[in-house]
């Protein structure tokens, strides 16, 4: 069984390198310093979002869908994968998010006051928009 490489050092969290590459065919070694991919670094949970965001071409509502939770979650995980790619998030856009999640979080407490949904139903939309 082989393990992920760790990104991030256990002791001062400072991005690691890569020292060594083997052939495990021919037990050719390459020594140096190697840069990992970005996408390597990621954590293991933004790596399964952004394959599922690749795997839907980036369409927010098949995401939605296949993950199933709200368009504002998606956005707050996309978010969280364009800054540990070292990218940086306007505070305009992250704003607009904070915006859709509370008009999200209002049309579900409206549907529960109108009794369209049950009080366990608006708990567990509530707990998907989480971001």
């Amino acid at each position: 069984m082989k393990y992920k490489a760790p990104g991030n050092c256990p002791v001062c969290g400072e991005k690691l390198s890569i020292t060594k590459l083997g052939c495990p065919k021919c037990h050719t070694s390459l020594e140096g310093d190697f840069e990992p991919c970005e996408f390597c670094r990621l954590p293991a949970e933004d790596l399964e979002f952004a394959k599922v965001f690749i795997k839907c071409r980036g369409n927010i509502k098949d995401v939605e869908k296949e993950l199933g939770i709200s368009y504002p979650t998606v956005r707050g995980k996309l978010d969280s994968v364009i800054r540990n790619l070292g990218f940086e998030v306007s505070v305009k856009e992250a704003a607009r998010d904070v915006d859709l999640l509370k008009e999200a979080k209002n049309e579900i407490l409206e549907q529960l006051s109108r009794g369209e949904i049950t009080p366990k139903e608006a708990t567990e939309k509530i707990k998907k928009l989480s971001i």
